[in-house]
């Protein structure tokens, strides 16, 4: 750091009977307070570089040999009015980085200017300030931290920006005509400490020449991180990739944790969530705008935040419009965002705003090569016919990537379902929803999908007959795995249409495939014998729908091979399902609901004779 040392006479201030005075042989005709503090002095030395302080004593009507003037509201204190009357008498002083700014408003505030004497204080100042001080990374870095103990001062005389201009330009300067800053190369040397938000700490190791300034500019204030990184993002030059980096290593720095906010919260005068709120929105409106620019799971961990913290609506929606943007990056974990509000366990909405962002800027899956011709003859009508290869290829590379993060996201959304499952104050509506959201061909299967619904129902006991028939809408049977449509097959929670048609799409599938037919538990055996004309009724096709979790919770099929048959509960629900209420048989709407193709039909009945005569042989 530089430093810079003014005058060539010995200190002779000296403190008696708390007053500070000048050991002469003149006496103190002048008596300064400043913040409470007295000082003996002489008005030779002082108002000749003082104007301030000639105008002060032309005015005052004091005509005692010692003359008082107070200087309330001194910048810097003591400290500062101390130099400046050590400058005035030619004692030694120095001056750095950490006390320019307040040494600098002091003369400002006396008026030690050029036309009260050549050479004075300021002028000095300002040479040393824009010559050395700027000049120097870890010099600007604490000057523009000193400036917040004088904020209007600062601003006022210019000394705030010239600091953020000097940081900027030597961010925007290459590498290798900056020294790295003292305490990045410290802090990097033998530690291994991870980033709060993953990532961050090793990428900065293997390639520190790109990320020499972050960890010092870390160390400012919200409002002068603020406006620095404005004026590094305007140069236009450093990568939109660091830029986030940076973000996420101040949010680490300066946000609280997941646990602490809740705390935060209670706190009486607001005045912590109120700082903390406004951090976090200066960190939002800093995010780069290209996409990828920093990880979905940091800004799901500011979405998080904010909130907790209550931010505003417009960050809440910018941060779900980006985690919409790279939904295909998250994980679970990320996306179980507490609600605010406590009318569930997580904030279901919020997610909701997630996925209808998603979908908004994805395109659709690919299709068939006319159509795909089609759209691209529009869109490049205009273009060189030299670019047509190229431009038909990275459209269809686009669609392609849109489809599989469809289908990323969509396992996504079926764990997700799996852990808000078990919320008891979840709405079906809200449920059926998340489960709705995603496109038909975004699910290949339907196995956790089935998980999430599972655990709706044991969590939801009092779902009336109509309710758990809307939510099992969403299956499709014949996107189950044979171990899902076992489980299905005795699982008492769901409607008896839903059991049945799971275990034709199973015969079904093992018919067609040419395979064995499967083997199943004696008591579904003899309800599907006893019940032929009533099975071949049910619908054999299930509403798709959009929900998922990540549950690690395996089905247990050791009931299969339970020896208790469940015969009579089982013709109980499905005699239930032959009536409507007041005891009437509703056959046209069974028919249309649950028709069954002739060749299937058939193909159920031929099934049904395989299982009654393997039945009769097992007895």
């Amino acid at each position: 750091m530089k430093f810079m040392k003014l005058g060539s006479k010995p200190d002779t201030f000296y403190t008696a009977e708390a007053v500070r005075s000048v050991s002469t042989e003149v006496c103190c005709d002048l008596i300064i307070q400043v913040e409470g503090s007295r000082y003996l002095l002489h008005k030779f030395p002082l108002l000749s570089k003082c104007l301030r302080l000639q105008k002060l004593c032309s005015e005052s009507p004091d005509c005692s040999p010692r003359q008082i003037i107070q200087l309330p509201d001194f910048p810097g204190g003591v400290e500062a009015f101390e130099l400046c009357a050590k400058f005035c008498y030619g004692i030694t002083i120095t001056l750095g980085a950490y006390n320019i700014v307040a040494t600098r408003c002091a003369a400002e505030y006396l008026q030690m200017t050029e036309e009260a004497e050549k050479g004075n204080l300021i002028y000095k100042l300002e040479v040393f300030l824009n010559s050395c001080i700027l000049q120097g990374w870890k010099d600007s870095i604490v000057t523009l931290q000193t400036t917040r103990a004088f904020p209007t001062w600062s601003q006022d005389l210019g000394i705030t920006s010239r600091c953020i201009e000097a940081i900027a330009a030597r961010v925007l300067t290459h590498p290798s005509k900056t020294s790295l800053s003292h305490s990045y190369s410290r802090r990097s040397v033998g530690r291994d400490d991870a980033s709060c938000h993953g990532g961050g700490e090793s990428a900065r190791h293997k390639n520190p020449s790109k990320w020499w300034w972050a960890e010092d500019v870390a160390e400012l204030g919200i409002d002068l991180y603020w406006r620095t990184m404005i004026a590094i993002k305007s140069g236009g030059r450093v990568p939109s990739s660091l830029i986030g980096e940076a973000l996420q290593l101040y949010a680490s720095k300066w946000l609280p944790t997941k646990q602490v906010i809740p705390e935060i919260n209670s706190d009486v005068t607001g005045e912590k969530t109120s700082k903390y709120r406004l951090l976090l929105e200066s960190i939002v409106s800093l995010l780069p705008a290209e996409k990828g620019a920093v990880s979905c799971s940091f800004l799901l961990k500011l979405l998080r935040a904010a909130n907790l913290l209550n931010a505003s609506s417009s960050s809440k929606m910018e941060l779900a419009r980006r985690v919409g943007l790279q939904l295909e990056e998250a994980n679970v974990k990320d996306l179980l965002i507490p609600s605010s509000m406590g009318e569930t366990m997580y904030d279901v909405d919020l997610l909701m705003t997630i996925l209808e962002q998603f979908l908004s800027q994805g395109q659709s899956p690919p299709t068939s090569p006319p159509r795909t011709k089609g759209r691209f003859e529009r869109r490049t009508r205009s273009r060189s016919a030299e670019n047509i290869d190229l431009e038909f290829q990275e459209s269809r590379r686009s669609s392609s990537a849109s489809h599989s993060s469809k289908l990323k996201v969509a396992k996504l959304v079926d764990r997700y379902l799996q852990e808000i499952a078990h919320d008891p104050k979840l709405p079906l509506s809200k449920m059926i929803a998340i489960a709705e959201a995603m496109p038909e061909f975004a699910r290949v299967d339907h196995d956790d999908l089935y998980k999430a619904i599972d655990t709706y129902l044991k969590a939801h006991p009092e779902l009336t007959k109509s309710e758990r028939k809307r939510l099992c809408r969403v299956l499709d049977c014949k996107k189950l795995s044979m171990e899902a449509c076992m489980h299905a097959a005795q699982n008492e929670l769901l409607p008896l249409r839903v059991v049945v048609q799971v275990l034709f799409c199973e015969q079904a599938r093992a018919a067609m495939g040419g395979g064995k037919v499967t083997d199943l538990p004696p008591n579904i055996k003899a309800l599907l014998a006893t019940q032929d004309d009533n099975a071949s009724r049910a619908d054999a096709t299930l509403c798709t729908t959009k929900t998922s979790l990540g549950t690690e919770d395996r089905w247990s099929v050791s009931g299969l091979k339970s020896p208790k048959s469940k015969l009579s509960t089982l013709k109980m629900k499905l005699a239930e399902n032959e009536f409507e209420e007041n005891g009437i048989l509703k056959a046209p709407k069974l028919k249309n609901l649950c028709a069954i193709p002739s060749r299937p039909k058939r193909m159920f009945s031929k099934l049904l004779s395989m299982n009654k005569n393997g039945g009769h042989e097992k007895h």
